[in-house]
């Protein structure tokens, strides 16, 4: 089974919507899609997701199901941090950043959140939450997370193309726990641009999976249509 976790294309957060550059994203994505297909669509249920994710399900002939828990505002009223007179994600804060890589926190490793400088958020809760409902959209997929050892038992080996469009920041809590690294890494370590498609190979030859990244925000389909390819619109890779 390959996974592919893809993030919504360029946004209008209020109204929740796609520009017209994440609108040709959006198209760009459904070529690359039609090219390999997929048998299964997945999306969060905020629109500029599903606007994201429509083109593809259009062209494929697939419906699309949607999930809440995968909503971005799950995420961020959890994982984001008071600064002043704003809020930011923890992951893009320099003081939570600097907690985040610290050498206590990362010999924690995936107990992390149970260290004191996260005693007062609500990092733990959101993690726990997110962990569980990863663990029951993979066991619907035919794999069956084994925390304790950081392997998937595969229940009902399969051979499918699974696709979840969906956001950034509650995309750096469903990849670490897919793939068992600890959040203070992986999302301070790595990132996902708009419509990007991170793609995770699970082995439908064994009975025990370790997931593998093959890619990590790959964006090649707006080069290929020459579509505006700068990250987050800031600068070009």
């Amino acid at each position: 089974m390959i996974l592919y976790y893809v993030r919504h294309g360029d946004p209008i957060y209020d109204p929740d919507s796609l520009t017209e550059l994440g609108q040709k994203q959006a198209l760009a994505l459904s070529k690359r899609f039609a090219k390999y297909g997929l048998d299964e669509i997945y999306s969060s249920s905020s629109v500029r997701a599903m606007q994201t994710a429509q083109p593809t399900a259009k062209l494929l002939g697939k419906d699309i199901t949607v999930f809440d828990w995968a909503h971005e505002n799950n995420a961020w009223v959890k994982m984001s941090v008071q600064k002043e007179n704003r809020r930011i994600w923890g992951f893009q804060d320099k003081e939570t950043i600097s907690k985040f890589n610290s050498f206590d926190v990362f010999n924690m490793g995936k107990n992390w959140y149970n260290h004191p400088y996260f005693v007062d958020t609500e990092f733990k809760a959101f993690t726990c939450s997110i962990n569980e409902k990863v663990d029951e959209f993979l066991f619907s997929l035919g794999y069956a997370h084994d925390r304790e050892n950081n392997v998937y038992k595969a229940v009902k080996r399969n051979s499918k193309k699974i696709a979840l469009f969906a956001h950034q920041g509650i995309g750096m809590s469903i990849l670490s726990s897919i793939l068992d690294i600890p959040y203070p890494l992986f999302s301070t370590h790595f990132d996902l641009s708009h419509s990007s498609v991170t793609a995770i190979y699970f082995d439908e030859k064994s009975e025990y999976v370790v997931p593998k990244v093959l890619q990590l925000a790959n964006d090649s389909h707006l080069y290929k249509e020459e579509v505006n390819c700068k990250y987050n619109n800031m600068y070009e890779v």
